[in-house]
């Protein structure tokens, strides 16, 4: 087998396992739907369904250190297979109890909880395994099918859930979301993931699990264009928090429940949009030029919302905000996996994840406050800012969010210039060696 002819036998592994991880995930977003709505519906209790996604979110992200370096002492696709096995167990186990009325909701808590601690193996393996699947100049086409995949389960699943609960129940709507995994699992038992050469940087951070685990933000730390890169997404990411949920009081501010549905479906379609785009494209040669454009026109975007409240508006907006998100994570995750050496890379990337998902808790915490507390009452009919910002922006309920969001569009537009003006961050492509050159062979096989 020559060299020229393993990159495309790996692409096709990768393939192979994206398929099956394609339809777990829409399998995971039945299931997410189903039990939002059995628990609103039993409970009418909006904490007790909002603790969901904290029980599906916090686990998995105080896990993450442990499970990267735990990836990296294993097998990459044995990691994968526990993340799923692990998921299955605690979906099926639900879906029996509610077969048997036994389901309460504090079951839910405890097994969406157990899921997201099996999960915080997935990302990082997945990823990690990547790289050594694909060749390096098709990373970012690569990131942008996984993409492409979360953007249709986010898109197929509500729709689809709706639909099957009707018919089979909730409980049938997990039976499918078990099979799905079951799938996915197939895929993976017939796939070789070869395992990393040891490396000197591996050496270095080699010891016991926590220090392992602890090495992941070493590395980092050693690599400012890095670390550089790692800091500008955890304020994108914290802008992104707010604008995410201040969208629906934004929109039912001036209209209704329908029309926030039809926006939300074409944020969707934008999101697809742009994983599309970068699964053919794969984005610029130079990835920090696609990171930081992207997110300078999404930060421009939102200064659409400081014109009249019209549903236009808001779905041009959207549309082009969360089309450039593919694109911008699409590229920084290129950087990350051609950047770090691939026997430390399931660390480090848990490390990054768990502190870019810091930073959401915090903006969820921090949005209501900003605009029932500051932005709303400035904006109101006879607030401090009515007469002068309200004559261009309007006045009254949901135009002091359209302010905020207007200053989130500002420090994205801050953001990118300082990053820009950051020669480590700006030159990290150039400065920081690759650490991966091509991707070994790998092939759909019984190990």
């Amino acid at each position: 087998m020559t060299a020229q002819s393993a990159p495309p036998r790996g692409f096709r592994t990768f393939l192979f396992i994206w398929l099956g991880q394609l339809l777990s995930l829409v399998g995971s977003g039945l299931t997410g739907f189903a039990l939002g709505v059995w628990v609103f519906r039993t409970t009418g209790s909006v904490t007790k369904f909002a603790l969901i996604s904290l029980a599906t979110a916090l686990p998995g992200i105080l896990f993450s250190p442990i499970a990267g370096a735990l990836v990296d002492r294993w097998d990459r696709r044995k990691a994968m297979i526990l993340s799923d096995i692990g998921a299955g167990v605690c979906t099926l186990s639900m879906a029996l109890l509610l077969m048997a009325d036994r389901l309460e909701v504090w079951h839910i808590y405890i097994a969406m909880g157990i899921s997201s601690t099996f999960s915080a193996f997935q990302w990082p393996a997945y990823s990690a395994a990547t790289t050594l699947l694909v060749p390096k100049e098709h990373l970012g086409r690569a990131s942008g099918m996984v993409q492409t995949g979360e953007a249709a389960a986010q898109i197929i699943s509500p729709v689809l859930a709706g639909v099957l609960m009707t018919a089979i129940g909730v409980q049938g709507v997990m039976l499918i979301d078990v099979a799905t995994l079951l799938f996915a699992l197939a895929t993976l038992f017939v796939v070789h993931i070869p395992r990393p050469a040891v490396t000197a940087e591996g050496e270095a951070g080699k010891g016991s699990l926590l220090r392992e685990a602890a090495y992941g933000w070493t590395y980092i730390r050693a690599r400012p264009g890095l670390f550089g890169l790692l800091l500008f997404f955890a304020v994108i990411n914290f802008s992104n928090g707010i604008i995410q949920v201040l969208f629906t009081p934004l929109v039912l501010s001036f209209t209704t429940a329908q029309t926030l549905g039809l926006l939300l479906s074409i944020g969707g379609l934008g999101i697809l949009g742009g994983s599309l785009l970068m699964s053919v494209w794969g984005g610029p040669k130079r990835r920090i030029y696609g990171i930081l454009s992207a997110n300078l026109l999404a930060g421009l975007a939102m200064y659409l919302i400081g014109f009249p409240p019209r549903p236009w508006i808001l779905g041009t907006a959207a549309f082009i905000v969360l089309s450039c998100t593919p694109i911008a994570n699409g590229c920084s995750q290129a950087i990350w996996q051609v950047k770090t050496t691939p026997d430390v890379q399931g660390r480090v990337f848990a490390t990054r994840r768990m502190i870019a998902w810091a930073s959401l808790p915090g903006a969820y915490l921090a949005a209501g406050p900003l605009a029932d507390r500051v932005f709303e009452p400035l904006m109101a009919e006879g607030g401090a800012l009515a007469g002068s910002v309200g004559r261009i922006i309007g006045v009254g309920m949901g135009r002091g969010i359209a302010l905020l969001y207007i200053v989130l569009g500002t420090l994205s537009v801050l953001a990118v210039v300082a990053a820009y003006s950051y020669p480590r961050l700006r030159r990290v492509e150039l400065e920081l060696p690759d650490a991966v050159f091509e991707a070994p062979e790998a092939a759909v096989a019984a190990p």
